[in-house]
């Protein structure tokens, strides 16, 4: 553990963001396939925000505003807050908002803290199946409804043998769609839709590789969190940092980050 992150610093950040994902929860659960979540887009293009949306950002903030008020926060519905401390959490109440108004339970509350970098620690909230996902310095877990476990991500195999996600089968422009069948062509399997959850299956050690474009930070910071440890590493496309978004792959161990890494710049 980083000398700067004692674990009194760990405990009190583990303990807000398992008290945010429990607040959020009631929320996010009060509407889901409930027929009234009051759904508006946020642009011209089909970008939907919903009642839970609303309603679990505004829960978590209530107890961070209780138990941490120093602070920064930045929340994909109600936008930036500066602190005092150095340190952010970084909310997505419903990453996977489509998912959500489908009725399916692929959708998750995300939430990571950072001190101006890569997440100190994060977590991805499914409450409808009972799962939580979590990384911190301390390595990585899943609590679900029969016992809380140390989760990893898987060991190395070729990617002719590997499974690879992605939410939108566009991925993004025409030429990141390209870049990403470069990868998907060499994989045993390809699955697409999970959003958030993916990251969990990489963290679990059921996924190899998940690659997306066009993320937030939002979108990001909660599964590169749980991913990192249990094992796996998260980068932009070129292998740089990758808690800003943008192009993003998240794999389950460096031999297939690296192979994913060399096809996706030679498809550019």
């Amino acid at each position: 553990m980083p000398a700067a992150f004692d674990p009194g610093l760990i405990d009190s950040l583990t303990d807000t963001a398992l008290a945010m994902a429990d607040a959020a929860a009631v929320e996010t659960m009060r509407f889901f396939r409930s027929g009234d979540l009051d759904t508006r887009s946020k642009g011209a293009v089909f970008d939907p925000v919903t009642a839970g949306d609303r309603a679990g950002e505004l829960a978590m903030r209530a107890v961070l505003h209780d138990r941490r008020p120093d602070d920064g926060v930045l929340g994909e519905e109600l936008g930036a807050q500066a602190g005092t401390t150095g340190l952010t959490w970084v909310l997505d109440p419903i990453d996977g908002t489509r998912a959500y108004l489908a009725g399916a339970p692929t959708w998750g509350t995300l939430i990571a803290v950072n001190d101006g970098g890569a997440p100190i620690l994060g977590l991805i909230d499914q409450p409808h199946t009972g799962e939580r996902f979590f990384g911190s310095p301390r390595g990585a877990w899943l609590n679900d409804r029969w016992s809380r476990r140390a989760i990893a991500a898987r060991p190395p195999r070729p990617l002719a043998e590997a499974i690879v996600m992605t939410t939108f089968p566009e991925v993004g422009t025409p030429e990141e769609g390209a870049a990403f069948r470069a990868v998907a062509e060499r994989a045993q399997l390809t699955r697409y839709g999970l959003d958030c959850y993916a990251y969990a299956l990489v963290a679990a050690g059921h996924v190899d590789l998940v690659i997306e474009a066009g993320l937030e930070s939002y979108d990001i910071q909660g599964p590169m969190a749980v991913v990192a440890a249990a094992g796996g590493c998260v980068s932009d496309w070129q292998g740089g940092p990758a808690e800003a978004g943008g192009r993003v792959i998240a794999a389950a161990n460096r031999e297939i980050h690296a192979e994913a890494l060399a096809l996706l710049a030679q498809a550019k």
